[in-house]
Formats: C-alpha cells, sequence, structure tokens
C-alpha cells in the first residue's frame, strides 16, 4: 500500500470584509461586497514559483516573503475596491503607489529602525553594556508590535479584519482535520494556527536578539543600516523555524515553543461570525477548485 499524500501547507490572510487563501499554485480572494454578496478573484502564481532552486531552505523563505508581499498588496487593493461605492473612492495609480510606500516606509522606520536608535541612546544615557543594548532593542521592538496589533484591534473596521482572520485559521483547521467545510463546523475549531504571519513577525522580533548580539558593537549609522541588510537573513530564519515547529506540532517540545506565536495570536483574531466563515469557504473552495485543474493531464 502505498503511503498516503500528505496535505498541502495551505495559508491565507485577512483581507477587507473577506479572505486570501493560498495554495501551492494558485490563490483565491473572497469578499463580501455592499450588496452582500460574495465577489471571488482567483489567480495562478508565476512561473518563477516553481522553480527547483527556490525550494532550498532559507532561499525559499525569501521566495514566500516576496510572494506574500506582493499578492498581499494586490489582495487588500482588490479587498478596498470592491468596497468603494463611487470610482473616485478606488485605490489605483498614484494615489496607490504613495499609499504603499508610506506604509513600507513607516514599517521599516517604526519596527526596525526606531528601537535601534532608542536602544543607542539608552545605552549612551545608562552606560549598559553592548548585549544589554541589543536586549533592550529587542524588547522595544517586540513592545511596539505588541502595542500595535493590540491597539489597531480596538477599531471597529480593524476588529472585522481580525475576525476574518480568524474565520481564515478557522477553516484551513477544519481542512486539515478532513472536517466538512461549512460555517456550523468550521465554528468549533481553534483560531490560532501555528504558520501563522502574525507567528512570522514574532519570529522576526525575537530571532533579531540573537542575530544583532552576533554582529558585536557598531556605531550608530552601521548599526541602523545592518537592521535593513539583514532583513532577508532574519526572514529566511523565521520562515524556516516555523516550518520547523509546525511540522512536529503534535510533540509536547514544539508546542512549548509555539506558544508564544499562538498566544500573540489571540490579539489579532476575533471569533468569527456564520457570514464571515461563509467567505472563508468561498475564497478556500475556489482556491481549490484551480488547484485540482492542475491535477488533471492537459
Amino acid at each position: 500500500m502505498s503511503a498516503e499524500k500528505p496535505l498541502p501547507n495551505y495559508g491565507g490572510q485577512a483581507v477587507i470584509e473577506g479572505v486570501l487563501m493560498r495554495g501551492t499554485r494558485t490563490y483565491s480572494i473572497a469578499v463580501r461586497i455592499p450588496d452582500r454578496s460574495i465577489l471571488i478573484e482567483t489567480q495562478d502564481f508565476g512561473s518563477a514559483h516553481r522553480a527547483r532552486w527556490l525550494r532550498v531552505p532559507f532561499l525559499r523563505g525569501l521566495l514566500v516573503l516576496w510572494e506574500s508581499l506582493v499578492i498581499g498588496i494586490r489582495a487588500l487593493t482588490f479587498s478596498a475596491n470592491a468596497q468603494a461605492e463611487e470610482e473616485s473612492e478606488r485605490l489605483e495609480g498614484t494615489s496607490l503607489t504613495l499609499t504603499l510606500l508610506g506604509a513600507i516606509a513607516i514599517a521599516l522606520f517604526g519596527f526596525l529602525l526606531l528601537p535601534a536608535g532608542a536602544a543607542v541612546l539608552l545605552q549612551r544615557i545608562l552606560g549598559i553594556t553592548d548585549l544589554a543594548s541589543i536586549v533592550i532593542e529587542g524588547a522595544i521592538r517586540l513592545s511596539l508590535l505588541i502595542g500595535y496589533v493590540w491597539s489597531i484591534g480596538r477599531m471597529p473596521e480593524i476588529e472585522r479584519v481580525y475576525g476574518y482572520h480568524g474565520a481564515e485559521h478557522m477553516t484551513i483547521h477544519a481542512f486539515e482535520a478532513g472536517a466538512p467545510l461549512t460555517p456550523e463546523s468550521i465554528r468549533t475549531f481553534p483560531r490560532e494556527h501555528p504558520r501563522c504571519g502574525t507567528a512570522f513577525l514574532l519570529t522576526v522580533a525575537l530571532l533579531s536578539i540573537l542575530l544583532f548580539s552576533l554582529l558585536g558593537p557598531l556605531p550608530l549609522l552601521a548599526r541602523l543600516a545592518s537592521r535593513i541588510v539583514f532583513i532577508p537573513v532574519l526572514a529566511s530564519l523565521a520562515y524556516e523555524y516555523i516550518r520547523f515547529t509546525a511540522r512536529f506540532s503534535d510533540r509536547a517540545w514544539a508546542k512549548l515553543l509555539m506558544w508564544p506565536n499562538l498566544a500573540l495570536q489571540r490579539l489579532t483574531t476575533r471569533s468569527p461570525s456564520l457570514g464571515m466563515l461563509e467567505v472563508a469557504v468561498a475564497s478556500f473552495e475556489a482556491m481549490r477548485r484551480r488547484e485540482d485543474e492542475f491535477e488533471v493531464p492537459g
């Protein structure tokens, strides 16, 4: 008897009033639009996604990071425009470019450069060691991450996005458990998942303490530059770490390692309504239908 084929590592993300579901060769976005119907768009990954050298450990993390960024931006733009009732409200062209560049600049400054600069300032004021300065930098970075996801989660619009985030996780859990993909069945599953993007950010924040401590003492400008230059390294390490712990998620030691990531997801997910779960299922099933087409010989 042949071994049972392992399940694909499906993933996704929440968008505005909707869910993106990512397969192995395609992805789908389902959005609840103002007339209460569900709008769905399905796209295939490019040929570069199937290049063998991009399956190599650590290199594949960079591919996933880049694809997630590009697809995530595309999905958020699609979902935002789906809610627009007037053409003038749509995000496109110059307004979209400026919005994206502004968001990336704020993220780089707030999450990477601000903690490094603040730690250097505290080191000069308090006279602490270089190692203590790096630990403080990591603590500031972690505090900013937790404070950010908690504070924006209090906004009604983001709270709904967090609800769709929970719906995405619960739907994937139901699929992996072989349960019926109905809102009533899915609502019994947990809203935290070990392969979550929130887990990725927390892992980056924690690994940054270890990695940057190995660089040793650096002047301020070199320290700030290193935080940008080493983004690919941190991303690769974080991806492999999450992939590894998720593979052994049923082991006690892996559950211990995953606990911080799952705990943070309590802040970035909410219990979804049946309507949100319906959207998540629509996205997942559209993605699966397209994935199945690749399995049929042409």
